[in-house]
């Protein structure tokens, strides 16, 4: 079911809750743009799992409230005072987690900030910070990101008009042409994996995304490039990474820095998956999260 929870600061979250009602708590964040939009192929993994999923569409995004200051799109750790804000607000404690994509650091920022809550996370095919300096950000990233990561880095004024544009392009997306809505950010492996339901959900997230304009978008992209508010060096909860060499959003390379950088990280790098292709193993991804929290095989 779909509803709203209230921030401390009087915003409005727009959740989304799916799978079994005793299941143990799943936090899923998705990419950047995503809203709070229910896969019913999911909601069978889930029940496979025994866990009960927990989403939200991010400031900006659906019908979530922008953050009140609009020329500061806050940091990843702000998402993550959001998604205890709507734990508690669920009567939910301990959880675990996996972040898609731009929601890869939200993971691992639950990971790193509510260590006494989050008992484990997944990074699949997540961004890695911006700017250490044994990672080149945009090496090996379609047009589109390099572009959009480079102004982004330069500053609001610079990514605003750029984003403007992929809005007007997403806001009307179906499934029929996601495939083209993406250009150059994907190959055929991820091609192929962008059909049927899956295509579909894909579509409705992104025009979902994009129902109060440039706001989520925007301040999704100026936030991966700003510091996120923790280290990801300092993660102590058990944390796999998950990627693709194929992958054209998310280069390989952002993958294996984080496995190297996340102490204890169980990496799973693939050469033949891409960003989208890699989503088939979710429900391998969702057996690890039990086991990396101790839940044991679902009953």
């Amino acid at each position: 079911m779909t509803e709203h929870v209230s921030t401390p600061d009087g915003r409005q979250l727009e959740i989304l809750v799916s799978g079994p009602e005793d299941g143990y708590p799943f936090v899923f964040h998705g990419g950047t743009p995503s809203a709070a939009v229910r896969l019913p192929s999911l909601d069978r993994l889930l029940g496979d799992a025994a866990l009960r999923m927990v989403t939200w569409s991010r400031p900006g995004y659906g019908s979530s409230t922008p953050r009140a200051e609009p020329d500061r799109p806050g940091r990843i750790a702000d998402d993550v005072v959001d998604t205890a804000t709507v734990l508690d607000a669920l009567g939910l404690d301990d959880f675990v987690t996996l972040g898609w994509s731009g929601g890869g650091p939200r993971a691992l920022g639950c990971a790193a900030l509510l260590p006494e809550r989050c008992r484990a996370a997944v990074s699949l095919a997540g961004v890695a910070p911006y700017g250490p300096p044994d990672l080149d950000f945009v090496a090996g990233m379609g047009p589109e990101n390099v572009r959009d990561f480079e102004a982004a880095v330069v500053g609001r004024s610079a990514l605003e008009p750029l984003i403007e544009a992929e809005i007007d392009e997403l806001k009307d997306v179906t499934g029929a042409d996601i495939v083209a809505a993406f250009g150059g950010l994907v190959d055929g492996v991820d091609a192929a994996a962008l059909t049927g339901e899956f295509g579909d959900f894909i579509a409705t997230s992104f025009r979902r995304a994009c129902e109060q304009g440039v706001i989520g978008l925007l301040d999704d992209n100026l936030m991966i490039v700003a510091p996120w508010g923790f280290d990801v060096d300092a993660i102590r909860v058990p944390v796999s990474v998950w990627q693709g060499r194929q992958d054209k959003m998310v280069p390989f390379a952002h993958g294996r820095w984080l496995a190297d950088h996340i102490p204890g990280a169980r990496r799973h790098l693939f050469e033949d998956e891409g960003h989208i292709s890699l989503v088939s193993r979710m429900d391998e991804m969702l057996e690890e999260l039990r086991d990396l929290a101790g839940l044991g095989a679902p009953h």
